[in-house]
């Protein structure tokens, strides 16, 4: 009986190409199918206008979650004081803001987008230094207890509160928007606000920035691989509690440019205004899927736009829009968008 040789000029099995991954679209498609759901119902000059400012509220929530569900999905820490930098970053903005006022109030564009770019890197980097020193006095000791973390970042929050009204006063500050960021650009009969088109241009620059960062470079690898698997990469001889340290750094930092656009968004600010946005920021990561950047941003725009299609044609249903929307996304996801168990 004569053996079967192996051919010599045949490739192991091991060599063959592997498929590529299936890509899941679906949730790609959840935003622009609720924008043309409500097209029906309202005239296209409102829709224009209702669907810009939605896009423009999603970027600002994208913003402040997306340094959340990163912090999250490689750490597992469960930071519910995550609200408190964003309102530090809004609060140090005001060191640039409010003696610099003069240069706001000039009808200049750059000028204005000049002073705004300092504030908010005064304010980034703030945060991202309060968020290095509170991983390593605070978080570090509290790793893998998530009822610790809960209450000592809770605590945190509320020790913020007071801390900012002890430095800038209790009183709410008024925060105007620069003078050419002002009014609203007529397209045919629909308006839409120079600062809400600004605010999306923000938003696509922070997550293009993330998605070329987490898919592109080595340093993004790491902090997917870890969010997979951090004990495979702490065993190939990488560091990572630097990585920690560096997202949660980082991710305050967003949280600090997140609080500054809300601030001129909202034209006022007030030490709980992160503990107000706070509830927002939870229900997008969790529809996102805990540890995906990118079903944060879907998330962030799906709640914005559906709070504002609700607010026009049902008042009274806009209160609870969010919480539909989110119970809505369980029951066909439970583990949210892209969740890390769906790779």
């Amino acid at each position: 009986m004569s053996a079967t040789l192996p051919i010599s000029g045949s490739k192991p099995q091991a060599d063959a190409a592997l498929p590529a991954a299936k890509r899941d679209l679906a949730p790609l498609l959840l935003v622009p199918a609720l924008a043309l759901a409500v097209l029906p119902f309202v005239s296209l000059p409102t829709w224009v206008t209702l669907t810009v400012a939605g896009l423009a509220m999603g970027m600002m929530i994208f913003i402040m979650a997306s340094g959340l569900t990163l912090v999250f999905g490689l750490m597992s820490v469960l930071n519910f004081g995550h609200g408190a930098f964003v309102s530090v970053g809004a609060f140090s903005a005001t060191l640039v803001l409010l003696p610099m006022r003069n240069w706001l109030e000039t009808d200049s564009l750059a000028a204005n987008l000049g002073v705004l770019g300092l504030a908010v890197l005064v304010a980034m980097l703030v945060t991202a230094l309060i968020g290095w020193a509170f991983e390593r006095i605070v978080i570090m000791s509290v790793y893998g207890q998530h009822l610790k973390q809960i209450l000592i970042t809770m605590g945190g929050m509320i020790v913020s509160e007071q801390l900012i009204n002890v430095i800038w006063g209790a009183e709410q500050i008024p925060l105007p928007l620069p003078s050419s960021l002002r009014g609203a650009i007529f397209i045919g009969e629909a308006a839409i606000e120079k600062y809400r088109l600004l605010a999306v241009v923000v938003g696509l620059i922070v997550f293009a920035a993330m998605f070329l960062t987490l898919n592109r470079t080595k340093i993004g690898l790491l902090i997917r691989a870890g969010v997979e698997n951090g004990e495979m990469v702490e065993a190939m001889g990488y560091r990572i509690r630097r990585l920690f340290v560096g997202v949660f750094a980082a991710g305050s930092a967003l949280a600090g440019l997140g609080g500054v656009m809300w601030g001129l968004y909202k034209e006022t600010l007030v030490a709980s205004m992160g503990s107000e946005v706070m509830i927002m920021v939870f229900i997008v990561v969790i529809i996102g899927g805990l540890g995906s950047v990118g079903g944060c941003f879907i998330g962030a725009l799906l709640m914005a736009l559906l709070h504002n299609y609700a607010g026009f044609l049902a008042p009274k249903l806009n209160l609870v829009s969010n919480i539909v929307l989110m119970i809505a996304i369980l029951l066909w996801r439970p583990a949210g968008l892209y969740s890390k168990s769906r790779g």
